[in-house]
């Protein structure tokens, strides 16, 4: 095992603390800062906070977490954050309850897919196979599902992870998703909670240097982390 990516880990984790992702709205109501838990791997306890979860893999989708935030809250205020409610919408008002998210004709029948396979798990886990049959369901939602909803240690590769591990030289370029988390998944402890902590770690740090606005700082992220290889 190459314990590059697992100082890579610490380094962020050193620098940025403790995430708490995936944000929930019932801890919003808990009184807890966006719904986020840092440090507490225990979320979903609840089946309505997994089916939360797996409703914002799929409005995050091609868009940012701001955004799913409102569709989110949108839905929320309908009663429409469960999987019985959501179903009874009709597709106009599906639409636009999650329209802030983008792409929401798209959306809102993956969102309708994605709801009929929750509701036929009767409380089972999915397979990584099972959910990539459902409609709207990739690589990368699936593995969300899985490691955030179901507690599966299942390592999300994001546009921001691929990023950082091409400017790392982790990767080559051309490497595609399952070969990234091949490197990940082998190269780490298979812990359910450091490849939530890990996932987010990347996001977060790729908000600071790697939107368009801060591209120029490239060169400092890289020798910021290359201080500890």
């Amino acid at each position: 095992m190459n314990k590059k990516l697992l100082i890579i880990y610490e380094a962020l984790l050193k620098h940025y603390g403790p995430q708490g992702w995936w944000p929930l709205t019932s801890l919003v109501e808990e009184g807890k800062d966006g719904g986020y838990h840092p440090g507490d791997y225990e979320h979903p306890k609840t089946e309505l906070d997994a089916y939360e979860i797996i409703v914002g893999a799929i409005l995050t989708q091609n868009t940012s977490w701001s955004a799913v935030e409102r569709a989110i809250q949108n839905l929320r205020q309908m009663g429409a954050l469960n999987p019985h409610a959501l179903l009874s919408l009709s597709d106009s008002e599906l639409k636009r309850a999650i329209k802030p998210a983008g792409y929401y004709n798209q959306k809102a029948l993956y969102l309708k897919e994605a709801t009929k396979f929750f509701m036929s798990l009767s409380k089972k886990t999915p397979t990584r196979k099972d959910l990539l049959s459902v409609k709207g369901v990739g690589n990368e939602t699936a593995d969300s599902i899985l490691l955030y909803a179901y507690k599966q240690p299942q390592f999300v590769i994001d546009a921001y992870t691929k990023r950082i591990a091409f400017a790392l030289n982790l990767a080559d370029e051309s490497a595609g998703y399952m070969e990234l988390k091949k490197l990940f998944e082998s190269n780490l402890p298979k812990d359910v909670a450091l490849y939530q902590e890990f996932h987010a770690l990347l996001v977060e740090h790729a908000k600071h240097f790697y939107s368009k606005k801060t591209r120029s700082s490239l060169q400092t992220e890289v020798d910021f982390l290359k201080e500890f290889l």
